[in-house]
């Protein structure tokens, strides 16, 4: 099985100029429906062969629609998993997780309706089976929890709602997953062929909880892919979303954006989910490549930014800091130089990370993004040639003595690139286990950032040190 993520399908949505924004999906899409606390997500983890959805015994911890990417005997298919279905409840979060469920099932091809062997047909499956008879798609009932084959044998009386097709498994032990995909790749449509310029950038984006993080990924999408609502902590999952960018000349970027949920402080995050939503943050940090930091304008720069910051700063992510809601700060309060200071203030050690004042609910300058992201991008992946930084050393560094005590003998000998992703660089130095001064370490990334385009992107520095003949 394959674990990575899987694109979406949504309408073309902005264009400005010659740049275009669109999702695609070539992938046949599966998805996995049902009541709460069925054992859905851990369906999904158990055949995208990830963890990518929170598990837990709580009902209602997936919220909006997860995108994965199954692979079985040779065929690729687009997994979603989908919150607990509750079709009469009228509270909000309730509500929108029906509403994602409903567009989950339109993309779909196949539906994996998944109920809870050891409870035993509900009232509640009793409402959902009336409401798929009316769909036309094609339902496989998977009877999960069957762990035993006593348990197993009560698969049969899911029969009664109609459906040829039912597959008694435990996701959780792997039992029967193999004649269910094996049904499923059987049923599916060939997928179409795509065709990709270049790879996919990851974007992460994160920020406290309620700072408008799902409201930027709609806003960028032009679609409602994301749960909105003033409730903080709606989101715990990572919502993952492909769709191409083409700039003014016409080249085509891939760029995959991740939904992070918020991340409190951890004496806040009293409930298993979302004590579970810090930890899978963080991991999804991990995956990315770009990370957009949001920040409420309203509330202004807290601690927590930067503590949150610096989980993308110390995996070495590009970032890109976003203060949202500008539009809703009188002009008279602050210029954006003044407010630029104050982040500035709050997270010296982002001296390097570009600062966008947007506002998600109007789109103000939202349409920047893609741009800046692209170039972080290419940034951090960018390798200077031998050539010219010979000739940087030559400039900059070819001196009798680094900045260290007057006592202590250091020279730099020369410097090489070990790599990217971020860009990592190692300074020979003369002399014997002993350190480089923070200030020529600065010195020296400063200057990198002057000769070449390190746009949005940390540096590391490694010192290697040769003693004396």
């Amino acid at each position: 099985m394959n674990g990575s993520g899987n694109n979406l399908t949504a309408p073309d949505t902005e264009t400005t100029g010659q740049t275009h924004i669109s999702a695609q999906s070539a992938l046949p899409v599966v998805a996995i429906i049902g009541r709460p606390n069925v054992g859905k997500s851990t369906l999904f983890n158990r055949l995208i062969g990830a963890r990518r959805s929170i598990v837990g015994d709580l009902p209602g911890i997936t919220r909006d629609r997860i995108y994965g990417e199954a692979e079985w005997q040779g065929r690729a298919f687009c997994l979603v998993d989908t919150g607990g279905i509750v079709p009469d409840d009228e509270a909000i979060i309730p509500a929108n997780i029906f509403k994602q469920a409903q567009t989950a099932i339109e993309e779909a091809s196949l539906l994996l309706w998944v109920v809870d062997v050891r409870a035993g047909i509900s009232p509640l499956d009793e409402e959902l089976a009336s409401i798929l008879r009316t769909l036309g798609k094609t339902v496989f009932v998977v009877a999960n929890k069957s762990d035993t084959a006593q348990v197993a044998s009560h698969a049969g009386e899911f029969h009664r709602f109609g459906y040829e097709d039912v597959f008694p498994v435990s996701a959780e032990h792997s039992l029967g997953v193999g004649d269910l995909l094996d049904a499923v790749v059987d049923r599916l449509p060939e997928a179409a062929p795509t065709v990709r310029e270049r790879g996919e950038i990851k974007v992460a984006i994160i920020g406290r909880p309620n700072v408008g993080k799902s409201s930027l990924v709609n806003r960028l999408l032009g679609a409602e892919r994301v749960i909105v609502s003033p409730i903080p902590g709606t989101t715990r999952d990572a919502v993952d979303t492909l769709f191409e960018w083409k700039n003014d000349e016409g080249d085509i970027s891939h760029l995959r954006i991740i939904d992070t949920a918020g991340i409190r402080r951890k004496g806040k995050t009293e409930e298993m989910a979302e004590k579970l939503s810090v930890v899978m943050a963080r991991k999804h940090i991990e995956r990315a490549d770009v990370v957009l930091m949001v920040i409420d304008a309203i509330e202004g720069v807290t601690a927590l930014d930067a503590t949150i910051a610096g989980y993308a700063h110390e995996a070495g992510r590009s970032l890109i800091l976003i203060v949202n809601k500008w539009d809703a700060i009188e002009k008279d309060t602050y210029t954006v130089n003044q407010y630029e200071a104050k982040i500035r203030d709050a997270m010296k050690f982002l001296d390097y990370a570009p600062i966008i004042f947007i506002s998600a609910l109007s789109g103000q300058r939202v349409h920047r993004l893609p741009e800046l992201i692209v170039r972080a991008d290419a940034a951090r992946n960018q390798r200077i040639p031998t050539s010219e930084l010979n000739r940087f050393f030559h400039e900059h560094l070819d001196q009798p003595r680094a900045t260290i005590a007057a006592n202590k003998y250091l020279k730099v000998l020369y410097l090489t690139q070990a790599g990217t992703r971020p860009p990592t660089f190692i300074l020979f130095t003369s002399g014997k286990k002993t350190k480089i001064h923070f200030s020529y370490e600065r010195y020296l990334i400063n200057r990198l950032r002057e000769s070449f385009d390190f746009f949005a992107t940390p540096i590391r520095i490694i010192q290697r040190n040769r003693a004396r003949n």
